[in-house]
C-alpha cells in the first residue's frame, strides 16, 4: 500500500470526514497538522500546486485533493485501486 498523507487543521470538519473514510477502509495514514502554519504548511501548498485549503490528501505520489475529491474517488470505485498500487 502506498504512503498516505493527510494535511489537516484542528476543528476542520472536512478533515474529520476524510480521516473517517480512511479509517473505515482500514487505511493507515500520516496526519500532518498545519494548524499553526510553519514550514509544513508551505510544503503542503507547494505539493498541492498552490491549494491552501485543508485537508490536502496524497496517496503515494498522487495528489488526491480535498475531502470531496477523496469521497468522489470512493463513489466512482477508484479509491481502492489507488490504495492498492
Amino acid at each position: 500500500m502506498p504512503k498516505v498523507e493527510v494535511y489537516t487543521k484542528m476543528f476542520c470538519p472536512y478533515c474529520v470526514r476524510a480521516k473517517r473514510l480512511l479509517d473505515e477502509k482500514g487505511v493507515s495514514y500520516e496526519e500532518i497538522d498545519i494548524t499553526m502554519g510553519g514550514p509544513r504548511r508551505g510544503e503542503m501548498i507547494e505539493r498541492a500546486n498552490g491549494r491552501t485549503t485543508v485537508p490536502q490528501i496524497f496517496i503515494g505520489e498522487t495528489h488526491v485533493g480535498g475531502s470531496d475529491d477523496l469521497v468522489a474517488l470512493e463513489r466512482r470505485g477508484k479509491l481502492d485501486p489507488l490504495l492498492a498500487d
